[in-house]
């Protein structure tokens, strides 16, 4: 019988993360709803003039401190913020028994058939190198060289966002000591000067609001993206390994399943005996 083809590993599919909608969400009602039930109103922070100071200072900040490249490729990342990319330790467990299989049966340059159906690039090098023959020891420096690369590269990333959650209180300082100066310049109308003096405070608002409740956030949840993705690509990489070293797969599965949760875990061994049971009564 012929081998069966795995299937194609395309890219992760990609949901709205709930958490961080549903965060924003409770943070902004919670702090406008506060503020209604002390009798304040909407119209007191809504500062056109004041969200400009703070936006623009805080990414002009930004722009000097952080080379174009990074900056544009963090810009790129707002998007996983609010999306979320499914990662399944189960799955990609699931594909690397099945190379692990055919390896074992006919060879690991058997593999070079499947290597176009690979979706995930990361996994497609690893078994390239796996094929041509790469000595083990080099397979897996090359390959720990690319981790350690991509995990400096989405660390930077998520530096520009705690970057900008850093400058932001102070250029909402900044806009308030503007319109303080305003202010000053009109004592002679005492009426207006408590107003006025309100209204400028609004952009210490926006500045300690925007880096609280999305600057720092965003680049923590970069991090945790970025956390999930090495952990994906640790597992491939331990997976292509063993396939080098000619483990049974029953073992390789044993080894990787450490990497999976344990809810995956056990729906990986639920899946594993349903497939084996679903051999045995074909064979029979």
């Amino acid at each position: 019988m012929a081998d069966a083809k795995p299937p194609r590993k395309g890219k992760s599919s990609s949901k709205p993360d709930l958490a961080t909608i549903g965060g924003l969400l409770l943070a902004l009602g919670g702090i406008a709803g506060g503020m209604i039930m002390e009798g304040g109103k909407l119209e007191d922070v809504k500062q056109v003039t004041s969200a400009l100071i703070v936006l623009g200072g805080t990414i002009g900040a930004v722009m000097i401190t952080t080379p174009l490249s990074t900056l544009l490729a963090a810009a790129k990342k707002l998007r996983m913020v609010f999306f979320e990319t499914t990662h399944s330790p189960s799955q990609t467990i699931e594909e690397i028994i099945t190379y692990a299989s055919k390896a074992r049966r006919n060879s690991i340059v058997s593999l070079e058939t499947d290597l176009d159906n690979i979706g995930d690039p990361f996994l497609r090098k690893a078994l390239t190198l796996a094929v041509d023959g790469t000595d083990l020891n080099a397979l897996r420096g090359m390959m720990e060289l690319d981790i350690a690369l991509d995990e400096k590269a989405a660390e930077a990333e998520a530096k520009v966002y705690e970057s900008a959650g850093g400058y932001a209180p102070t250029i909402g300082i900044i806009g308030a000591v503007l319109g303080l100066i305003q202010v000053m310049k009109h004592l002679e109308n005492i009426d207006e000067v408590g107003r006025g003096i309100a209204v400028a405070f609004v952009a210490t608002v926006y500045g300690v609001g925007a880096a609280n409740l999305f600057f720092l956030p965003a680049g923590n949840k970069l991090k945790a993206r970025s956390h999930q993705v090495l952990h994906i690509q640790e597992l491939m990489l331990e997976g292509v390994c063993s396939i080098v070293e000619g483990l049974n797969p029953k073992l390789i599965r044993v080894k990787l399943e450490n990497f999976a949760p344990a809810a995956g875990r056990e729906s990986a061994t639920q899946s594993q005996k349903g497939s084996t049971q679903a051999a045995a009564a074909a064979r029979s």
